[in-house]
């Protein structure tokens, strides 16, 4: 990653898009829920009621997105001066609790039904049910892949990594489906379910992990850190960078450092180099919040509080 927003595009109009994409998975959650419900009715088949409880919990999950995307989305306060980025991270952590909850729903449906197996009804119905969905599934997850592309947003990902779990669950319920309907037997139905809960579980962990990362202010990639070095120091006044700290926050970036300077430059000058640095980063970066802290060149005393300095140059530390 190398900007906040890979093509470039302004806060605002990033998180209008970010908006406009989970409005949609709203809609298509509640969609494939209702359809999912009836055709369960009807076939009794455990890959179906798979299908709907993840789809059912979908709904929970979009709602949680909408919401999450914009309260993030809101400016600083005063009892928020870091912005409400990590609502987003927090959505991830619901999705993730819920797809964990719908795979273990659909793994007690479908290990009764392995050992005491029992013969569907309107086949037909349920496969033509799973096949809309895919279809309507794809549709979004694509819609997402798109968004994500040119806005960045770890709620939006993580219900994109929800929704491809879903298309991979979806196909295996039309497979469990379908073999049961030629076969006569109910086994693959039963099978298939088992298959989507263990999807679902594995697909819980990764949307875990990623909003982990992000509540515990993971460094931004090296390929980042590198490029705000190389920002900093296109003017020679700027020696060099230490002290380097990012951190990503829903929508936002926030980067802290400590920038060696020619300790004759005057306050005035030195000021003016900050500032025509920080310009520099912020065309990358433009939902950064950025803190400089000028160092006298070859003159400075080490500081930093609770986390001791260290004057390890960037550039050679995200190069190993």
């Amino acid at each position: 990653m190398t900007a906040a927003f890979p093509s470039g595009l302004s806060l605002d109009r990033a998180s209008a898009l970010t908006r406009q994409v989970t409005r949609l998975s709203v809609g298509v959650a509640v969609a494939l829920t209702a359809i999912k419900a009836v055709a369960w009715v009807v076939s009794g088949s455990v890959a179906m009621l798979a299908s709907l409880a993840d789809s059912g919990l979908d709904v929970l999950a979009a709602m949680v997105t909408f919401f999450a995307v914009r309260y993030a989305a809101s400016p600083p306060d005063r009892e928020h001066r870091y912005g409400h980025g990590k609502a987003e991270a927090f959505a991830s952590l619901t999705q993730a609790g819920l797809v964990f909850a719908s795979g273990a729903l659909v793994a007690e449906q479908a290990i009764p039904r392995l050992i005491a197996p029992h013969r569907l009804a309107y086949e037909g119905w349920g496969l033509a049910v799973m096949a809309l969905s895919i279809l309507l599934t794809a549709g979004l997850v694509s819609a997402q892949s798109w968004t994500l592309r040119r806005a960045k947003s770890v709620a939006v990902e993580g219900d994109r990594m929800h929704y491809l779990a879903d298309l991979a669950s979806n196909l295996i319920a039309f497979a469990g489906i379908g073999a049961s309907a030629l076969l006569r037997r109910g086994e693959p139905d039963a099978l298939a379910g088992l298959v989507v809960a263990g999807w679902l579980v594995w697909g819980a962990v990764g949307v875990f992990r990623r909003a982990a990362f992000e509540l515990m202010d993971h460094e931004l990639s090296d390929e980042a850190r590198r490029r705000i070095v190389e920002l900093m120091t296109e003017d020679p006044r700027v020696g060099d960078v230490h002290q380097l700290r990012t951190r990503a926050s829903g929508p936002y970036v926030h980067i802290q450092m400590h920038a060696d300077l020619d300790p004759s430059l005057s306050l005035v000058e030195a000021h003016r180099v900050m500032v025509a640095a920080e310009r520099r980063v912020l065309n990358a970066f433009p939902a950064a919040d950025i803190i400089i802290h000028p160092d006298p060149r070859g003159a400075a005393e080490p500081h930093g509080g609770a986390f001791p300095e260290v004057h390890e140059p960037v550039r050679e530390r995200a190069a190993r």
